[in-house]
């Protein structure tokens, strides 16, 4: 009988669904016990999506282990891991998707633009490369091109070395100071939404 094998469960960290859809032991944990028994397990429904979830929804392993053991009151179950799963609903894409992405690629490529023109108008780059220029050659020109062309070209590439990308490939396996930013800032939001999307914490804070 089932009720003399241990199961193991491992919450997953985050996975994706959408509305009206039904969340099941497999989509929300990693199982482990005996191999005639973990179909049977996978299969136990945990969760329904509905529109009141808007865009997540986190089912946490206390919710999960209750459910289990009220159907398998004798099983011993054992829970590793992390303790919620952040579900990360998908709505129906929103129209004029692609010129929206556009109209933000634009935006971001003028605000960086004018950045960098502001930068360089403030430390007076122009009057450097031109005093550079007299330190090396003894003349005097508006515009050392074989100074600033190379310089241009160093500028671009050293911000392709800095994100480490180039398109979508990488340039090597060492994660750029932008990801590693990112990689904390998403750490920090799912710990967010763990906390404040977890109904369990809710009833912790009622009156």
């Amino acid at each position: 009988m089932m009720d003399t094998f241990p199961v193991y469960l491992r919450m997953k960290r985050k996975v994706n669904a959408t509305t009206n859809q039904h969340l099941y032991l497999k989509d929300v944990a990693y199982v482990s016990t005996i191999k005639k028994m973990q179909p049977e397990l996978e299969k136990i429904k945990l969760y329904s999506i509905t529109k009141k979830d808007k865009e997540y929804a986190v089912i946490d392993c206390f919710q999960v282990l209750q459910a289990l053991q009220h159907r398998y009151p004798a099983v011993n179950f054992q829970q590793f891991g992390v303790t919620e799963t952040i579900v990360k609903i998908k709505h129906k894409k929103a129209t004029f998707i692609h010129l929206k992405l556009l109209f933000a690629w634009i935006l971001l490529f003028i605000g960086t633009a004018m950045t960098i023109m502001n930068f360089h108008d403030d430390v007076n780059m122009q009057a450097v490369q031109q005093k550079l220029h007299f330190v090396l050659t003894g003349q005097k020109v508006d515009s050392p091109l074989w100074i600033q062309i190379p310089y241009s070209l160093g500028l671009g590439l050293g911000m392709i070395l800095f994100l480490n990308h180039w398109f979508k490939k990488r340039i090597n396996e060492e994660p750029s100071p932008l990801e590693i930013e990112l990689f904390t800032y998403q750490q920090d939001l799912d710990h967010y939404i763990a906390y404040y999307e977890n109904e369990l914490n809710h009833e912790d804070n009622a009156p």
